[in-house]
């Protein structure tokens, strides 16, 4: 038996308010709608991309309660070769929060990280 060797992997989360969720996602974190989703004329899930990078925010049908917390213990990381400074002063300047700023790592990365408004965890790294 071989281990798996992966060429790529693509998150779905699974979000309270669709449309503040792709709002956020476009204009603040910069990730632009690669496809829409719909069942029976009904939005249900949005694929979204950042150069190779791919999410499908899904609204949230509550069958498992509308209060459940979403994102607790959980991170995501996207590496880029952009610059992080550009990146971070840009989601602020379109009103994100930053949960850290960019920071120079003890292993020589430079990292910042945000969370959406669900609390899903992204951690952008160089």
């Amino acid at each position: 038996m071989s281990n798996l060797q992966g060429v790529e992997l693509a998150a779905s989360l699974t979000v309270k308010d669709l449309e503040a969720s792709l709002r956020w996602y476009t204009e603040v974190f910069g990730f632009d709608v690669d496809r829409r989703h719909e069942r029976e004329g009904k939005l249900i899930a949005i694929s979204l991309r950042a150069g190779d990078v791919q999410l499908l925010i899904n609204q949230d049908n509550g069958a498992k309660g509308l209060d459940r917390a979403k994102g607790e213990g959980f991170s995501m990381r996207i590496t880029t070769k952009q610059s992080l400074d550009e990146l971070a002063r840009g989601i602020v300047e379109r009103g994100g929060v930053l949960d850290q700023p960019v920071t120079e790592m003890p292993w020589g990365a430079r990292m910042f990280r945000i969370q959406d408004p669900d609390g899903f965890r992204f951690t952008i790294s160089t």
